[in-house]
């Protein structure tokens, strides 16, 4: 093969499925008894949003749905990335002029996730009369990204990641299909395929993108082997396809706060730095722990919140990379700290009962008596200053209403017992923290 005569389509457009058959990681679209395929097959086409990770498949049967249909559909494909509201008008007009003549527009938007809320809103009455047929591409989390108006009137397909199974069955496939693989004539060690397919992401795009690459650079350099050394030799490995804005960053975020609220040390390490080595800003995680030492320690160890209020400084005067020592640091920190949410309970409550007294008088005793007038109207009457009794002088501070509602119940976790100790002794008289209080 010379230079002239390479096919410069990349190996993923090459080897896209043809056929249900084809596709691999999605039987339970595109087997026999597959949701898609039954569709297709007994022409019963429905409104669908394809929703999943990139390189699962969802534009390629896409493109498998528009060759298999029969002449009363015509299909067209748009881009929300390259294409706006005046296209889709357009593409409505036509719609309307098939039905008249008993035909249906089947529309494949293509990451649809891009259109804004006001032209996902233009869909509506063109999908709810019949006059399109919709199929949605987006990998972005449809209850974030598309309007729930059009949402609910589309059936919600879920594409599966695809494992390094899946990819090394892709991988394989294509050294022995591709005419131009087998044209170059590497051979490529199974070692090989086994890093591309455990370090693609679950993208199939990008695996098999990368496997042309290799290959070409090992032709290129007269290397009849494609082995780990030349790999390496070519520093070309997946970079994953992690995004601060899409489903990946929470699905990782929420796994680190679980790993530190489940104290495993060891989770939320892996779940912080898996976060920082694709590229997310060292702020958001320390603001994250900077909230848990609250949330989910509070006064079972109040330390807590001072090592993640520290832990936040140092990415401010530090930075990359040297604040991840603090960042892991504080992480093990918060992990292995005695749990309660005591706290978190006691200002829910506190706010709910707010809600329902903002009329509430503040007793006599608790108000400032700054005028003459306020004085003689019983302000500050009564009031007894606790320095003065040793520290300590029990009466009722909340207003008459709720004078005996207890929000903060302590635990018996860490330091928070000594604090429920301590209350129980001090409001003994009035039994606000008496043991036979049912705790939240």
């Amino acid at each position: 093969m010379t230079f002239s005569e390479k096919n410069w389509t990349p190996l993923s457009e090459r080897l896209r499925p043809e056929t249900f058959d084809d596709i691999v990681g999605q039987p339970h679209l595109t087997g026999e008894r597959g949701i898609v395929r039954k569709a297709v097959e007994s022409a019963r086409l429905f409104s669908m949003i394809f929703y999943g990770p990139p390189g699962t498949g969802k534009t390629t049967i896409g493109k498998i749905i528009s060759g298999l249909l029969s002449p009363e559909y015509e299909v067209v494909f748009f881009s929300a990335s390259l294409q706006g509201t005046a296209d889709l008008k357009k593409i409505f007009s036509r719609a309307e002029q098939l039905k008249r003549h008993g035909r249906q527009l089947l529309l494949f938007v293509d990451e649809i996730h891009r259109l804004n809320r006001a032209q996902q809103d233009v869909f509506l009455p063109v999908v709810e009369s019949g006059t399109i047929v919709l199929i949605g591409a987006t990998t972005e989390n449809p209850s974030f990204e598309i309007n729930p108006a059009l949402l609910s009137r589309c059936r919600l397909v879920i594409f599966r990641q695809l494992n390094s199974k899946d990819i090394l069955q892709l991988l394989e496939s294509a050294m022995k299909r591709d005419a131009t693989l087998k044209d170059m004539a590497v051979v490529v060690e199974k070692t090989v395929l086994d890093v591309i397919s455990e370090n693609s992401g679950g993208d199939a795009r990008i695996a098999l993108n990368l496997l042309d690459t290799l290959c070409e650079s090992a032709y290129a350099m007269n290397r009849p082997l494609l082995d780990l050394e030349l790999m390496n030799e070519l520093s070309t490995l997946p970079t994953g396809r992690y995004s601060k804005k899409g489903e990946e960053h929470y699905d990782l975020a929420s796994a680190f706060i679980k790993s530190m609220r489940g104290s495993d040390p060891d989770a939320a390490l892996y779940y912080m730095h898996r976060m920082l080595e694709s590229g997310e800003d060292p702020k958001f995680l320390a603001r994250r722990m900077v909230i848990l030492a609250s949330e989910d320690i509070g006064l079972a160890d109040p330390m807590a919140l001072l090592v993640a209020v520290a832990a936040f400084e140092a990415v401010e005067k530090v930075g990359l990379p040297e604040c991840a020592l603090s960042l892991s640091e504080a992480a093990i920190y918060l992990s292995i700290s005695p749990k309660s949410n005591r706290v978190c309970l006691a200002m829910s409550d506190a706010k709910e009962s707010v809600r329902s007294t903002l009329n509430e008088p503040v007793p006599l005793h608790l108000r400032n008596p700054v005028t003459d007038v306020m004085k003689k109207m019983d302000y500050g009457k009564g009031y007894v200053y606790p320095h003065n009794t040793g520290g300590f002088y029990e009466c009722c501070y909340l207003p008459d209403r709720i004078k005996r509602k207890v929000f903060y119940r302590p635990s018996d976790i860490g330091k928070e017992k000594l604090v429920k100790e301590r209350l129980k002794r001090l409001w003994k008289q009035l039994k606000k923290y008496d043991q036979n209080e049912s705790p939240h």
